[in-house]
C-alpha cells in the first residue's frame, strides 16, 4: 500500500508541514544573513511592501503552519500549492525576498487562497484571518494585492505540482534528520466550488503580531 503523508506518526500532522517549515526557515535566515552585508531596499520600492509586517511575528513558522491546519483543516496540497505561489511571486519580484517581516503574512494569504483552489468546503476570510493574527480588512486587501501580483494565475497543473514536490524532497534531504516527503496527490479534474464556506466549530486563540 502507497504511503501517505500521514503514515509513520501517532500525529495527523501531515509531513509536508514540517518540510515547508523547514526550507522557509533556510530562506529567510540566508535571505536576511545576506540582506544584513548589503544595503538594504527601501520598502517603499518593493513590489511585496504591503506583506511586510512592523515587527516579525513571535510565533515561528512551524507553529504558524500547525496553527492554519489545525484550525482550517485545509488539505496537505494547499501547502505545496501556497508555496507555488510564493515561488511564483519571488521570481517575479526578486526586489522583495522572504524575511521574517513577511513570510507569515505571506503564508496566511497563498493557504487560503489555495484552500479556496483546491478544497470543496474552506473556511472564509474573517476565519483564516483570525487564525493569522490578523485583521479580515488587512487580510482581504493582502489577498487581492496577491491575485493581482500573481495576474490571478492560481492555477497549478499536476506536472508542476509534482516537480515541486521533488523540489521540496531534495531540500528536505539536505536536513540528515528529516523524513522523505511524499507525493500529496489531488484531482485535478474535479469541479471545485470556490464560494462554499463553513461556520467554524472552534475558535482559535488569538495571535498578537
Amino acid at each position: 500500500m502507497q504511503a501517505t503523508p500521514y503514515d509513520g506518526a501517532e500525529s495527523s500532522t501531515p509531513r509536508i508541514l514540517a518540510v515547508l517549515s523547514y526550507v522557509l526557515e533556510r530562506l529567510v535566515a540566508r535571505n536576511e544573513r545576506l540582506g544584513s552585508s548589503t544595503s538594504p531596499v527601501s520598502l517603499s520600492n518593493q513590489s511585496l511592501a504591503v506583506f511586510h509586517g512592523v515587527r516579525a511575528p513571535s510565533i515561528s513558522i512551524p507553529k504558524y503552519l500547525e496553527r492554519i491546519y489545525k484550525y482550517t483543516n485545509c488539505s496537505p496540497s494547499c501547502f505545496v500549492v501556497g508555496y507555488v505561489y510564493m515561488d511564483r511571486l519571488f521570481h517575479r519580484y526578486p526586489d522583495a525576498p522572504l524575511v521574517s517581516l513577511n513570510v507569515h503574512r505571506l503564508l496566511v494569504t497563498s493557504l487560503m487562497v489555495a484552500s479556496k483552489v483546491l478544497d470543496d468546503v474552506h473556511y472564509n476570510n474573517a476565519f483564516y484571518a483570525r487564525v493569522g493574527g490578523v485583521s479580515n480588512a488587512e487580510l482581504n486587501r493582502l489577498e487581492l494585492e496577491m491575485l493581482f501580483l500573481l495576474d490571478f494565475g492560481v492555477m497549478v497543473s499536476s506536472r508542476v505540482f509534482e516537480s515541486y514536490c521533488l523540489h521540496l524532497e531534495k531540500e528536505m534531504m539536505c536536513n540528515p534528520s528529516a523524513h522523505k516527503i511524499e507525493k500529496v496527490m489531488w484531482n485535478l479534474d474535479n469541479e471545485i466550488e470556490l464560494s462554499i464556506e463553513e461556520t467554524p466549530k472552534t475558535s482559535p486563540p488569538e495571535i498578537l503580531y
